[in-house]
């Protein structure tokens, strides 16, 4: 018996298998006592739940196409300073999120605004992104953009606690758009 999952790639790849195995006991000489008194050779079960921690984890890859959930992502939020300016604030904020117990990077090159955002979303594929500008260090808040592409101001208290949020609940789908 096998288990067949899906992807949102439409790949079917077998997960779990229960297998009868009729050499192992033949190779070991194995034998068990029947109820009648004779001599019978017993079938082996393997069970395998998942097949491998690397073949399990290749089928969450494909199934949320590189996109995970916040809970999942290894890099649940990243912070993209507009300029050198606004960096000092960028490690201000990232250090009160870090402390709120949430994954965050700095990205500190020196690339455009429009590259390092296309960056993390296409590449590093991280559910949130601040971008910090002069106007929002000066303020004291963040501009947050979301799988959505959409870009909302908020304060960090704020942010932080929507991520919780989104920490305690599961999204059955990358492509939902109510939990990124």
């Amino acid at each position: 018996a096998q288990c067949l999952v899906g992807s949102e790639m439409c790949i079917r790849d077998r997960c779990g298998t229960v297998q009868l195995d009729f050499q192992m006991p033949q190779n070991f000489n194995l034998e068990y006592t029947d109820h009648d008194g004779s001599k019978k050779r017993p079938v082996m079960l393997h069970r395998v739940c998942f097949g491998s921690v690397e073949r399990f984890i290749g089928i969450l890859i494909e199934h949320y196409a590189g996109k995970f959930p916040v809970w999942l992502a290894p890099t649940q939020v990243k912070i993209l300073p507009v300029s050198e300016k606004s960096r000092d604030y960028a490690h201000k904020v990232a250090e009160q999120i870090e402390t709120a117990g949430i994954r965050v990077t700095v990205d500190n090159r020196d690339e455009k605004i429009g590259y390092k955002i296309r960056e993390a979303r296409s590449i590093d594929r991280v559910p949130y992104m601040l971008i910090l500008g002069e106007k929002e260090a000066a303020e004291g808040n963040i501009s947050v953009r979301d799988r959505s592409n959409e870009t909302v101001p908020s304060t960090v208290e704020a942010f932080c606690a929507k991520v919780k949020d989104c920490l305690l609940y599961t999204s059955p789908s990358p492509r939902d758009p109510e939990r990124s």
